[in-house]
């Protein structure tokens, strides 16, 4: 059985910085595509960033140049580093594992972007 947990969210001020992180536990991290989605109050859950087994990374266009997706297959972890951040990247943060249709959820961590 998989299990997600992530942390790092917090309160921060527009054009600040925040890195997320997803510890993994279960067999074979090295294998699973992990995605880090986002839901803002009221709004539909969006897919932030990607990374796959190759660590190739995809982003959704509101990010890009501003959001890093990693993964440290010895610690089985996967990363969102957010930097630039702006009042709409206000949001629950979860992370996601997925593999041939399994897929897991984290519980969610809370990003606020204000003054």
């Amino acid at each position: 059985q998989v299990q997600l947990v992530e942390s790092g969210g917090g309160l921060v001020q527009p054009g600040g910085s925040l890195r997320l992180s997803c510890a993994f536990s279960g067999s074979r991290f090295n294998i699973y595509h992990m995605n880090w989605y986002r839901q803002a109050a009221e709004k539909q859950r969006e897919l932030v960033a990607a990374i796959t087994p190759g660590r190739n990374t995809n982003y959704v266009d509101s990010v890009k140049g501003r959001f890093t997706i990693s993964r440290d297959n010895a610690k089985l972890t996967v990363y969102l580093q957010m930097n630039n951040l702006k009042p709409e990247d206000t949001a629950v943060y979860y992370c996601n594992a997925n593999w041939i249709g399994m897929t897991y959820w984290g519980q969610g961590t809370q990003v606020t972007v204000s003054s």
